[in-house]
Formats: C-alpha cells, structure tokens, sequence
C-alpha cells in the first residue's frame, strides 16, 4: 500500500488532476490500496480541510480497495476531531502516528491510539516509528491494544528487522504486519509481513508490485532480482528529504510535479545531481517485468 505524496501546483494549491491521474497508476499497477496524507504526503502541512479533500481524491480513484487518512495530530483532541470528519468523509480506515510533538510514555500511547481510534470507529493502522517520531508501540503494548477490536494492523517502522519477528512471537496473527521501512521491504515479507508501506514505489509502482507478488508466491530469487535493482532508491525513503527525493523520482519516472509545500523546497546543486544520476542510472537499468509475468 503506498503512502502516496500530495500535488501540488505552482502556486501552492492542492492539484487534484494530477494526484488522480498518480493515484490512478498505483491502483493499476495492481496495489492494494492507498494512505494518504503521512509523511511522505506532507500531512502536517495541510490544514484539516485539505486532508479530507485529498481522500476524497484517493477514495474516487481507489474504488473497491481502501483508501486510509493518516492521523498525526500533536493533541488527542485534534485527532480525534480528525479522525471523526475522516469516518463521514468516507474514509476506509486510518493510520495514526502518535504525538508527533510531546512524545508520549507507555500509558499516554495507549490511551492516545485508543481515544482517536473510538472517535473515527473505523479499522486502524498504527504506526510505530521510533527513529523519526520517537514513540515506539513495542509488541507488549500491542498485546494491550489488542483489546481493542479496531486496532487491526500495524506499519512497522523501528529499522529492525528483529521486530517483526518478535511481534509475531507476542500476539501471533492478531495483527497485520507491514513494514514502512522501503529498504527492508523484501526482507520484512520473508520474515512473514503481510504488507508493505511503500514510499519509493510510487514512482515505480510496477516493480514494487512484482517484488510483493513473486515473495507471496515463494518465487524468491526473481523478487530479489528486482529488489537489488530496486534497492539503491529505496534509500530515497529513509531520509530527512525523502519528500523532495521521492517526487523528484515521480517527475523522472512519471512526468508528475515536484512541488512541495514550504518551509520544504525542492532539491538544489549537488544534493539534486545526485539523486538525479542515481535515478536516471536505475531507470537506464530498468527490468523487463515481461520475464516474470507468471507473478501476475
């Protein structure tokens, strides 16, 4: 499920046009659906009503497959606020970060990711990522929050692989595992993840697709194939400035927009040379999916 990003015009308008036609090529490439507004959406730098207007964009282009806001409040009151307009707007479920700002103890998690879960009543995607938020939803609180009937997966993004692993050894299948580390994904669904949340893979959504269908049928050794081509982008992800390199991608793989919403500002000098030498050497390179269309 990719974590799509938000378009953006040139004078700084949401441009729908353009997240539908993006949006479009996910859900063709056979994804199973799509979250919107996390980080790589730039989410918090949209005001709630711009969220709302983005899934609903996702929600017309997703048709039968979820479309999911993300939730990333730095109160419980805005979340839950949020996350009550998301279940009228439509939404197929939500993705809640806790506190980005105060960072939460064990206590304050739980009841963080329970009250905006009630508010929305809709099925939840936690997200655990202790590296860029500092709130780790360890498998021992996911034990408690198992309590609670709309808690139903969770985008594991602690950058150890170990964790998934040990997530299954706490509460077994109770959860969805997906990983949102891109470059762990291949590893993570070897290691029994039933999903992955994916940032790089928008710009090459065809891939990222083949990679997860060839793993899922036990073909290991094409996914891998694709995935070591795959691998020097996925980097792009795990980065303070995964947004500017991501739809730089989108704008070299794709043709979309590069533009971001400030105080961000697209790639510049040698950090843009870079990124677009490594991008247009990965796609000169490019695998011909024809070989492993039996993944289809």
């Amino acid at each position: 499920m990719p974590a799509v990003t938000t378009k953006f015009t040139a004078g700084g308008e949401l441009d729908h046009a353009e997240m539908e036609r993006c949006f479009t090529l996910q859900i063709e490439a056979g994804n199973a659906g799509l979250i919107t507004c996390g980080t790589l959406g730039e989410g918090n730098m949209l005001s709630p009503d711009e969220r709302l207007d983005v899934l609903k964009t996702a929600k017309s282009v997703a048709g039968k497959k979820p479309a999911l806001l993300t939730i990333s409040e730095a109160g419980t009151r805005e979340a839950c606020a949020l996350a009550a307009r998301a279940a009228k707007a439509g939404a197929d479920g939500l993705m809640i970060v806790p506190s980005p700002i105060y960072h939460t103890n064990r206590a304050e998690t739980i009841a963080n990711l329970n009250a905006i879960a009630n508010a929305g009543g809709l099925p939840v995607m936690i997200y655990s990522n202790r590296v860029g938020y500092r709130v780790d939803v360890t498998p021992e609180m996911m034990l408690e929050l198992a309590e609670n009937p709309l808690m139903v997966a969770i985008k594991e993004s602690s950058d150890d692989i170990r964790r998934c692993t040990e997530i299954f050894n706490t509460v077994g299948d109770r959860f969805k595992v997906l990983t949102g580390v891109d470059n762990l994904g291949l590893e993570a669904l070897l290691m029994g993840c039933d999903g992955w949340v994916s940032g790089v893979s928008i710009a090459f959504p065809k891939e990222n697709q083949a990679i997860y269908d060839l793993a899922k049928a036990g073909r290991i050794v094409e996914a891998r194939e694709i995935y070591r081509w795959l691998r020097p982008l996925l980097d792009l992800d795990v980065s303070t400035f995964l947004v500017q390199q991501i739809k730089l991608a989108e704008a070299m793989a794709l043709g979309s927009s590069e533009h971001v919403r400030a105080p961000r500002m697209p790639l510049t000098g040698e950090h843009r040379t870079r990124v677009e030498g490594l991008i247009r050497e990965r796609i000169a390179c490019r695998p011909d999916l024809a070989r492993f269309a039996k993944a289809a």
